[in-house]
């Protein structure tokens, strides 16, 4: 099969990769219009689950991922000046993006496929060789919005503002801090992705972005406030952005993004070009991944295009569901983080872990914090209950 895999990302490289190990007469081309080394971005997140399944896909290149990676094993949340809580934790790594982009891409090059950087492809026309096009050149994928209609593609901007830096205060533990201003609260996430580094994604209100001004401030003014605001956790280290082409911030609101359909005719969506979560549960690289890996695995299932492709669709789309539902509800906490504040630091950390629940937005937070499980018990038994009754009714 001739592949061709439009965007450079963690996906496609592992998509190539797998293609490979199967069938190393596979001819595929990945195209990343960047240069080598530019990407954006610091660190990335992966768990044990993750890293089990890269062992079981491809031993060699989760060795190498598996050196660079760092780890943390507790949790420090920060909540204003009224406390510093640590918490045990299921054991988390870091790396950086540009160190794993590094590994897949020399590793796909050693299974003889060929990775050309600086070369944009802008429609499936250019391709027209390939038997089969994968896009994943992410959420603003030129070749999905070529075909908008046919993948039904629909995006959600996110209410808050966020800007994603670095910074050489090396973490030891993953880090939240909120941080109390005249103009609302503003909150940190911070872990380490290497020796010398740790990423620090930064959120508040658009309110709180526009009352301290971040809204017009240039990029160096903007880390200036943002360092003085998070002074206790920084110690003294610096933040680092990566400004826009006029010296502005690189403020975002998140864009999430689904498709009805992931396939057209041999054009394939792959990763954020196909879906995106929140980062606020860290997910998105572990999905990718995975959505390499069943792509892999529907081709060599059927030998019909087309059929693969649907399969893969299929199992992606219910795949993602849950993740997707989690972080709909994530997002929607750090929303509404007024409504939790102001309650006794244990407590809000508790609720702040319980954030992926339907049910939490729509119960007084105090009595979920001391009712949660069984709360959640009756709904999920109600749920089930509902849901028997419909297929019932539906079957009669």
């Amino acid at each position: 099969m001739k592949v061709a895999c439009v965007g450079g990302g963690p996906a496609n490289l592992y998509f190539s990769i797998l293609m490979k190990r199967v069938d190393p007469s596979h001819d595929i081309t990945v195209y990343e219009r960047n240069p080598a080394s530019s990407t954006y971005g610091w660190g990335v997140t992966f768990g044990n689950e993750l890293l089990s399944y890269l062992h079981l896909a491809d031993p060699e290149s989760a060795r190498a991922i598996s050196e660079s990676l760092v780890s943390w094993d507790t949790w420090v949340t920060h909540v204003h000046d009224r406390a510093t809580v640590t918490e045990q934790a299921e054991e988390g790594f870091g790396i950086g993006r540009r160190r794993l982009l590094d590994i897949l891409a020399e590793r796909a090059r050693a299974l003889g496929v060929r990775v050309e950087f600086q070369r944009e492809i802008t429609g499936e026309d250019e391709l027209a060789d390939a038997d089969l096009v994968v896009a994943g050149d992410g959420v603003n994928s030129v070749l999905r919005e070529r075909h908008a209609g046919h993948f039904g593609t629909e995006v959600a901007v996110e209410r808050n503002a966020y800007i994603w830096l670095g910074t050489t205060k090396v973490f030891d533990s993953f880090i939240f801090a909120f941080v109390e201003t005249a103009h609302g609260w503003i909150w940190c996430y911070g872990y380490r992705f290497g020796e010398g580094h740790s990423t620090c994604v930064i959120e508040c209100s658009p309110a709180t972005w526009r009352g301290l001004g971040l809204d017009q401030a240039n990029q160096a003014d903007g880390l200036a406030l943002l360092e003085k605001l998070f002074a206790d956790i920084l110690d003294g280290h610096p933040l680092i952005g990566r400004a826009q082409a006029d010296g502005s911030a690189h403020w975002l609101n998140f864009r999430t993004l689904t498709n009805r359909r992931w396939y057209h005719d041999n054009l394939v969506l792959l990763g954020d070009a196909a879906h995106t979560t929140h980062y606020s549960i860290g997910a998105g690289t572990a999905l990718a991944l995975e959505d390499a890996a069943v792509l892999v695995n529907a081709l060599h299932a059927d030998a019909r295009l087309e059929l693969a492709l649907a399969r893969y669709e299929r199992q992606r789309r219910s795949a993602t569901r849950k993740p997707r539902r989690a972080a709909r509800y994530s997002a929607r906490w750090y929303e509404n983080v007024p409504r939790y504040i102001d309650l006794p630091p244990l407590e809000l950390i508790a609720l702040q872990a319980r954030r992926e629940s339907r049910l939490l937005p729509h119960v007084p937070p105090r009595l979920y914090y001391r009712m949660g499980h069984a709360v959640e018990s009756l709904f999920d038994a109600r749920h089930w209950l509902a849901s028997k009754l419909a297929r019932t009714r539906h079957a009669d």
